[in-house]
């Protein structure tokens, strides 16, 4: 069967929501650090209720766990293509899923100064 591209305005843009829908279940169902970083994203929304954080405060909290959860899609999906690419261990494969892991630290470190400016202060 031939792909063959919607040119529906609508459709096509709620067909993209309904692959988007799907794939961020299989990365919360399927994958143990993304299944990670959603509980602590969870825990993270409750003790902002429980600390009644200010509007600004769930702004950025909210946009460090969105940032946070993005990255480990993406390299969840830079080492599914690469171990589709390359099945066996390669040195290349290898530094390429490194600097994707890398930039999940990073957003991790930024999430957890955000977290750190929001939540020490209240417990101090």
């Amino acid at each position: 069967m031939e792909f063959q591209k919607d040119t529906s305005f609508f459709s096509g843009r709620l067909k993209s929501v309904s692959f988007a829908v799907k794939g961020a279940v299989k990365l919360i169902t399927t994958e143990h650090s993304v299944m990670t970083q959603f509980f602590i994203g969870i825990m993270m929304t409750i003790l902002g209720f429980c600390m009644h954080i200010s509007t600004t405060e769930w702004l950025f909290q909210i946009l460090a766990i969105g940032l946070v959860m993005s990255i480990e899609g993406i390299n969840t999906a830079v080492e599914k293509i690469a171990d589709f690419i390359h099945p066996n261990y390669h040195e290349r494969i290898g530094f390429i899923k490194d600097i994707a892991a890398g930039a999940v630290f990073f957003a991790a470190l930024t999430a957890i100064a955000i977290g750190c400016i929001i939540y020490v202060p209240k417990f101090l």
